[in-house]
């Protein structure tokens, strides 16, 4: 793809959480710490130098909103140890998103905080991890369609004690969307979204009216969720042929297509690779025409084949 001499992730715009202001193209954290999918019992852990090289890459590039959760680890590796490794004293531009609910336990099980106190031990342990005395924004993630109103009652009185900044939600419908509202004010949804799930565009759109920004999270992998990114030809040609049109990647193409659908959504790609940091940072610079986005809407709309796995 064509870009300026200087790649910068404010090629992508801006937006505010609250009060902080961000570049609409970030950084997710889940795939620091290994190599291939995340979560796996048999991941192999990545080497630290080069984790460490790809965040502290990931800021000079411009980037400063990086999402992270402190059940982000493989064997020696965590995601948020590796951020406070490469980037502590933290930029004071720098917003670090979490994300409490879930958790894993030292044999990598899945855990849920089901109680106030488990919920409050999660954001305490993820300030320690990142060497912080607060928390810039916490997502409260979900599961099912049960209420979330004493979690997120929880993650208020944290907020109003100091140890959160904004709040968040995750992995919500709209109905606890606007049950969280009620609580406290929400700057933030990160739901999974991207080309081929349209069932996401009427949270998206809420979120716009409502002055929220809008986080998709596996806006490359789709389908294939912590797998990550798949085979070029396995994409559809429609996205192909969009791509070859500016000599860009599948994946830049997605990536450029989620900032399209509005000024308040954000893009958090993630990788461990140097090369593939760069180029979703380069895709915040891309322009899609109005044909291009009607044929890719086409695609959307159609949802994602079994063969397409990004």
């Amino acid at each position: 793809m064509t870009t300026s001499e200087k790649i910068t992730a404010s090629d992508a715009g801006t937006w505010r959480l609250g009060d902080l202001t961000v570049n609409r193209m970030g950084f997710g954290a889940m795939r620091l710490p290994q190599h291939g999918a995340a979560f796996g019992a048999d991941t192999t852990p990545s080497d630290r130098g080069r984790a460490v090289g790809v965040l502290r890459r990931a800021v000079e590039l411009g980037v400063n909103h990086i999402d992270t959760a402190a059940f982000y680890f493989s064997p020696l590796r965590s995601a948020n140890e590796l951020i406070n490794r490469a980037l502590a004293p933290y930029p004071e531009d720098l917003v670090i998103t979490t994300k409490v609910g879930p958790g894993r336990d030292h044999t990598g099980e899945w855990v849920w905080a089901d109680t106030p106190r488990e919920l409050r031990g999660q954001v305490e342990e993820n300030i320690r991890q990142l060497g912080r005395d607060h928390l810039d924004v916490v997502n409260l993630r979900t599961r099912g369609n049960r209420s979330i109103a004493e979690l997120f009652g929880t993650l208020a009185e944290l907020r109003d004690a100091g140890l959160v900044r904004h709040l968040g939600v995750s992995n919500v419908t709209a109905e606890q969307l606007a049950e969280a509202r009620a609580i406290a004010p929400v700057v933030c949804v990160q739901n999974p979204y991207g080309i081929g799930a349209p069932d996401g565009d009427a949270l998206l759109r809420l979120c716009g009216e409502a002055g929220i920004a809008f986080v998709p999270f596996y806006a490359i992998a789709g389908q294939r969720r912590e797998a990550g990114a798949g085979a070029a030809e396995e994409e559809s040609a429609e996205l192909l042929a969009v791509a070859r049109a500016h000599d860009a990647s599948p994946a830049q193409i997605r990536l450029a297509w989620t900032l399209s659908r509005g000024p308040h959504v954000l893009a958090i790609p993630g990788t461990g690779d140097p090369d593939h940091l760069t180029a979703n940072v380069a895709a915040g610079a891309l322009k899609l025409t109005d044909e291009e986005l009607a044929r890719l809407e086409a695609v959307h709309q159609g949802g994602e084949s079994e063969g397409e796995t990004s």
